[in-house]
């Protein structure tokens, strides 16, 4: 399956029905009266989260989406019926974006969660509505309303709780294969991984989502390499896990390369998310030169960072242990600041 995380796609709800403008006309029965129903009204447009997607290709082959018309009123004050909806399914995790792609109309946050996108046009009075002491015999009926129309953006960010960066070939992938069951595409070259992946991480009886997305470049924000769009994917994350390759010429370059990209991405939420910084693939070089990196590291960034190789093993136990920790402990802060919301709402503090 392709992966696709953005779409652009266009919504039409439905117009109402008119208006029947009607008379009651049977045997033996004097001054009939106007008897026109009302039209239905036009369907709506919904989108809705569902959790057996993960991608957005559905819309890659169908951009347009119209509700039903409703039907027009009929005589003996028989109302048109309503226009069908139409639903948008999409993945938890799928923001809907207004046509300037800044504003933000929607973001599915939980499977079954449902907005109402575009609502359909009200159907039309019939001549009956209109009758009076003073009108007994109205000759006109309302035309139903338009319905709305509107271009829309559908942004994926996928849910994960923790993430990697870095530069590429900087072991992410490889890393990721070592702890969950996930099976990305690893290579000896630059730029293997072209889409996010997602893997299950095991720590005990607790378990996380780690998300792995394409290695950043210097000049990402600005449009090279494969760019930053893929930094959406860590939009959410509680923590990232960034890694530097112990074999590169500078490590304290690649990491403030990294960095940079993240304070450019959008407004700087990443640069502010709680970081563990690893050194990788330490089964490249001998002790000696591990110990006089990671120092060198400490000493220019005041930074300890973790050893691990994610081909022996070594060292990644306790890099998946920092991260179990980080994030048991921005759940707990969530679920507390979710209960002070709540005990808000409800109109009161309570011991």
């Amino acid at each position: 399956m392709k992966f696709l995380d953005q779409a652009k796609v266009y919504i039409r709800s439905g117009d109402g029905g008119a208006g029947c403008v009607s008379f009651r006309r049977e045997k033996y029965v004097e001054f009939g009266g106007p008897d026109g129903g009302d039209g239905g009204r036009g369907g709506d447009v919904w989108v809705e989260a569902v959790e057996d997607l993960n991608t957005l290709i559905d819309y890659r082959y169908q951009q347009h989406f119209k509700a039903g018309k409703g039907m027009h009123g009929m005589g003996a004050n028989r109302t048109g019926r309503k226009g069908c909806d139409v639903v948008l399914k999409v993945p938890v995790g799928t923001q809907i974006l207004d046509e300037d792609r800044e504003t933000l109309i929607a973001d599915l946050t939980e499977p079954g969660q449902r907005v109402l996108l575009a609502r359909g046009g009200n159907g039309g009075f019939g001549n009956a509505h209109f009758k009076s002491s003073t009108n007994r015999a109205p000759r006109h009926a309302n035309p139903g309303a338009p319905g709305e129309e509107r271009w829309i953006w559908l942004r994926l960010k996928l849910i994960a709780d923790a993430g990697l960066v870095g530069l590429p070939n900087a072991g992410k992938s490889t890393l990721l294969s070592v702890v969950s069951a996930a099976k990305p595409k690893i290579a000896d070259y630059p730029f293997t991984t072209l889409h996010p992946n997602l893997g299950v991480v095991k720590v005990g009886v607790d378990s996380f989502v780690l998300a792995d997305i394409p290695g950043l470049i210097e000049g990402a924000h600005e449009g090279a390499g494969l760019g930053d769009r893929f930094l959406g994917h860590v939009e959410r994350t509680a923590v990232l896990l960034h890694l530097i390759d112990i074999t590169a010429q500078d490590a304290v370059h690649d990491y403030r390369t990294i960095r940079s990209e993240l304070s450019a991405y959008g407004d700087g939420t990443l640069a502010s998310k709680p970081e563990i910084v690893a050194l990788s693939k330490i089964d490249l070089v001998d002790e000696d030169t591990r110990k006089m990196v990671a120092e060198d590291f400490r000493e220019r960034t005041g930074i300890s960072p973790l050893l691990l190789s994610a081909a022996t093993g070594e060292g990644v136990r306790k890099a998946m242990g920092r991260l179990m920790e980080t994030i048991s402990k921005s759940r707990t802060a969530e679920r507390t600041a979710k209960a002070e919301r709540q005990r808000a709402e409800e109109g009161g503090w309570s011991p």
